[in-house]
């Protein structure tokens, strides 16, 4: 498990070796249609669909941040919102907006809609609304090691779930930025944004969009030391994470786990698509490209 290419980030590494139980995967990505049931069996409301409560931001910001203005602090979430020209890859909020209205039933803001878009994954969704989503269907989301496992897929050499051509050869593997990320996506792929689940080639255990699409929720709190932790224990069995977060990026920000990549990612960019990827993001955060799939352990 980890570091597998020259694209790795120093969070995936060490490489280390692990052992998990047996367990299953959900073969695709949560999808509308399966939240929507969700959503109309509970009345659940996702965190984007809240106002946001101050108290609960302060513990995650820098002590003495001014208070948002009150236009602010209305429900909302994060959408992609591409520059028109080429712009630094060192600060993504250039091509992030907070957008007002925006949430699973319209994920680019209030005047996107899913409808017609039954199978493609929800997103918009954050970590907790993830969890919930799974305790309804009797399920859980998997550990970051069962995610790899996973998208492995019996194959602990490859750097993709394909095997090891590049994404850029051959014919299209995964929904990702085909193109100059972040103004420039051609949709050689078929799709811009994401797409409807099964859209491309499983991997060999019989698992879709583990690279590319929509970046998936798992358990785990995210720590960038934590695989050094893992490494020390010679195999890890059944890792679970460590037992809280921390980001030095941000160091107030509780953060999750996301893993397989996005429909924004590009060897240019983040080369998310790899097996080994990893990504952080705040447990309560929503964004149009982040989504998930559920676990369940073998009896």
């Amino acid at each position: 498990m980890g570091g597998d290419s020259v694209w790795g980030r120093p969070d995936e590494f060490p490489a280390h070796e692990v052992e998990v139980s047996d367990f299953y995967m959900d073969e695709n990505e949560v999808t509308n249609r399966q939240f929507s049931a969700f959503v109309d069996a509970t009345g659940y409301v996702t965190t984007a669909e809240k106002k946001p409560d101050w108290e609960e931001i302060k513990k995650q910001v820098p002590p003495g941040t001014p208070k948002p203005a009150d236009d602010m602090l209305v429900a909302a979430s994060l959408v992609f919102t591409p520059p028109s020209q080429p712009v630094p890859l060192t600060d993504a909020t250039i091509w992030w907006a907070w957008v007002p209205g925006a949430n699973w039933r319209h994920p680019e803001g209030p005047n996107s809609t899913i409808e017609g878009k039954d199978d493609y994954p929800v997103v918009q969704v954050s970590w907790e609304d993830a969890v919930a989503y799974c305790q309804w269907a009797g399920k859980r989301l998997p550990t970051e090691a069962e995610w790899e496992y996973a998208a492995r897929g019996g194959q602990p050499k490859a750097t993709y779930p394909w095997g090891n051509e590049l994404v850029t050869k051959g014919k299209s593997k995964t929904n990702a930025w085909d193109g100059h990320f972040p103004d420039k996506n051609s949709g050689k792929d078929g799709f811009t944004r994401s797409a409807p689940v099964r859209s491309y080639s499983p991997n060999p255990y019989g698992l879709f969009d583990v690279a590319g699409n929509v970046w998936e929720w798992v358990s785990d709190w995210y720590r960038p030391d934590y695989y050094a932790v893992c490494k020390q224990k010679g195999i890890a069995i059944n890792p679970t994470g460590p037992a809280d977060s921390f980001d030095p990026d941000e160091p107030y920000a509780q953060k999750k786990v996301t893993r397989g990549g996005s429909f924004l990612c590009s060897d240019q960019y983040c080369s998310g698509f790899r097996i080994g990827a990893r990504m952080k993001t705040s447990w309560d955060t929503g964004l149009n490209h982040t989504g998930f799939r559920c676990a369940v352990s073998a009896k």
